[in-house]
Formats: structure tokens, sequence, C-alpha cells
């Protein structure tokens, strides 16, 4: 086992990377990949850094030149013949041959396209431009990178004696909540935490404790490179950006409206069992419920990623009775801002309802909180979305209206075509 804390005070040479691998990425990244390679391949995205937490100036803590030679050995990897292999021959989600040979052959000759950096104020304008398929790849390294890169700022200014101290006290946060999960009778939970983990080294930690403190209850991690290092199940189906980019192109409200079902039509064309899990919110679960074709009722379940997840899973519950399906047969899967309290109180009015399964992220990989001076390493919300395709913005208004994005002349736009209330605003920590 690493001794990460030494590793910290050691590695202060140029360049240690923060991505090791093109694979370092989240299993659902190439699974969305692989149907926008299908069916949108020339289609011109570009995402966007976005930091919501503009009390954390990035772009004091963290070096341009430090930056730049991170991104810059990122779009120098591509697939080992390891990870091809891997790739090409692994059972995922019970499916020999997941990613098709043609998707393979252009994954294998892929180096992620060129980036822009800014220095504006006290953060940073990050933006990645170029076809659907290569850029949607930039957003899971170019988050992980800003992320440790801030950690690796505080504890840079650390004695070697204090670092061990703090990986030491954050050793023990982190199985005291392991622990603390321990007796929870059909507990499912998956590692979702890559995009803004404190550094890979402490992921791979984080997923070890899993492994060991909690046996079959852990299911899994998003993190594919991880996945394949542990020989541990990879989990991940779906995310916002393929309803966002789908309705950005939509030439008509009338488009626009059927946009996030087509998302799913496409989906469907290339997988099943548990791959077949909705993404609602999006434009709104109640107006995507509302609007929903009875052809989604027969997936396996869905996503409560926003909004009050209580009451956006009630929804959902009452929308599968009211479809005719049995919810105890169904999957719900939570995943927004998840730690050992949350996760207890879901499990505990859900479980037994539904199948649950929970998708544990920030406040496992990096929750630091409370261990170095001044909270100096308190996990932070920063996103890298989907803000542009071909040209035309994209929109996001989520359940949470602190979460949602694009130009205030389409939000009202997309509110009006999709029936969208505008929800209960709620704090948004990570």
């Amino acid at each position: 086992m690493i001794d990460i804390a030494t590793r910290v005070w050691n590695h202060r040479w140029k360049i240690d990377p923060v991505v090791r691998s093109l694979i370092d990425n989240d299993f659902y990244k190439l699974l969305m990949c692989q149907s926008v390679l299908r069916n949108m391949p020339d289609t011109v995205v570009t995402f966007s850094l976005i930091n919501r937490s503009e009390h954390v100036p990035l772009a004091r803590l963290i070096d341009e030149g430090e930056l730049r030679e991170q991104l810059d050995h990122i779009r120098s990897l591509s697939l080992t013949r390891g990870e091809s292999t891997y790739l090409r021959g692994n059972t995922f989600y019970g499916k020999r041959q997941m990613f098709r040979p043609d998707f393979m052959e252009w994954l294998e000759n892929l180096r992620l396209p060129p980036y822009h950096l800014e220095r504006v104020g006290d953060q940073y304008e990050l933006t990645f431009e170029g076809t659907w398929p290569e850029v949607m790849l930039w957003e899971i390294p170019a988050l992980a990178v800003l992320m440790e890169l801030r950690g690796r700022a505080v504890l840079g200014c650390m004695g070697r004696f204090e670092l061990q101290v703090l990986y030491a006290r954050a050793l023990t946060k982190l199985w005291e909540k392991v622990e603390a999960l321990q007796g929870i009778e059909g507990l499912r939970l998956a590692d979702f935490g890559t995009r803004r983990r404190h550094s890979y080294l402490w992921q791979d930690r984080c997923v070890q404790a899993l492994i060991e403190g909690l046996g079959e209850k852990f299911i899994g991690t998003s993190n594919c490179h991880i996945a394949m290092k542990r020989d541990i199940e990879a989990i991940g189906t779906n995310a916002h950006e393929l309803p966002m980019v789908y309705a950005a192109l939509a030439r008509n409200d009338a488009e626009l409206r059927q946009a996030p079902y087509r998302v799913m039509a496409d989906w469907q064309e290339e997988h099943d069992g548990n791959l077949r899990i909705v993404l609602p919110d999006t434009f709104g679960t109640e107006a995507f419920l509302d609007n929903a074709p009875e052809w989604l009722a027969g997936w396996t379940g869905m996503r409560i990623d926003s909004g009050d997840p209580e009451a956006g899973a009630e929804a959902v519950i009452n929308w599968w009775r009211k479809m005719g399906e049995d919810p105890r047969e169904k999957l719900l899967i939570f995943s927004d801002g998840l730690d050992v309290s949350r996760i207890k109180q879901l499990h505990g009015r859900f479980h037994g309802r539904v199948r649950v399964s929970f998708g544990w992220g920030t406040y496992l990989t990096n929750d630091f909180r409370g261990l170095a001076p001044n909270d100096a390493l308190a996990p932070f919300s920063l996103v890298c979305k989907a803000v542009a395709a071909d040209g035309k913005p994209t929109v996001k208004l989520s359940d949470n209206p602190m979460k949602s994005l694009g130009p205030q002349g389409e939000i009202a736009r997309y509110r009006r075509v999709f029936g969208s209330a505008e929800g209960v605003a709620q704090a948004v920590s990570v």
C-alpha cells in the first residue's frame, strides 16, 4: 500500500501526472462516446469549465504553467495495449464486447483535441471545442486536474510530519464512514468520485477501503482505469450532456420537446438490462415524466441527481405505478451530494419499495473537511459542461434551479416548451 503522505512530500518535481491513462475516466463517458460516434459523429460541441464556488480562487492557487503541463500531458495519452485488450474483451454489465470494433479502432487512434485556457481575474476560463466524440472525453480529466492541482497547492505548504498526520486523519475518517455503512442490510453502493477527487491515489485508496470494508455491498467504481486495475465492475450509464446537446440541435419547439426521448430511443438500440437507466431531471423530472412515452416504463430504472431526492424518488415510484409497473422490480440510483447520513436516510425510506443503489462521489473521494488549516482542502463545486452544439447554446434546467445552465432567454423558452416549474432552490456544495 502506497504511503501517500511520503509520496506527496517526495513528488514535488515536474511532471507528476494527475491523469495517468486515457481510461482514467468515468465509464459512462466511454458508453456515451460510443453512442455519439454512431449517431452524431460530426456535431461540434463546446465544453466549458464552471466554478460554482467563486470563493475558491483557482487562478491564484494553481500556476498556469503547471496547469498547461498537465493538460498537455493528457493530450499525449493514448490507449495502451493492455487497456485496449481490457475494453475489447472484458465483460461489462454481463455483456461481452460491449464496445463495437469500429469504436475501439477509433478510440485506439484518439488523441484529445486542443484546449483554450485563459486567466480572468482569480479564475480560469478553460474551454474545449471539437467534434463531440473527441471533445466529450475532456470533461472528467480536466476536472480531476484542477481539483488535484488545487489540493497540491495546499499540500505544498505543509511539512512532512503535518502531511503524515493529515492523511492519517483522512484515513480514519474514511474508515469510520465505511464502518457506519457496514450494518445496512441490502446496501448497494458504487464509487462515483472521479471528477472531484482529491487525487488518483486517494480515489484508489477509497476503493480499496470499500472493497475490504463493504464486501458485496460495494458493487464497483465509475473509474474505468481503477476498475481494470482492481478487477472490479466498471459502473455507469449516461449523463445530462446527451439530452442537452440533442435539445440544442432541435430545429423547432416540437423537436425540442421530443429531444430527451430521442436520446433514450438511440440508447435503447445499443443497450439493455441495467444500462437502461433514465436520467429524467435535465429539463425537470416532473415535466419529463408527464410527457414520457409508455415504452420508457419498461426500462430498468432511473437515476435521481438533483433537487429533493426523496420527492424525486416518490414522483418516479408514482409514475411507475401509473404505468402499470411494479416499483419493487425497478432500480433507483441516488447520486447527488451523498454522504453517510443521506445514504442511510434514503436507504431507510426506499429499501424494499424499490431496488436502491447509491453512486457516492465527492464526499467519498475528497472529504478532507476540517483536516487542513482554514479548511483549505474542503471540496467545492466545479463542473465542466457542454455549453454549445453546432454554435447553438445548450440548456440545463435541473430540479434545482441553482444548477440551471444556459442563456436566460433560452431557459425561459425551455421552461415553456417542457412545462417545467422552476423548482425550489437548494444550496450546491459539490
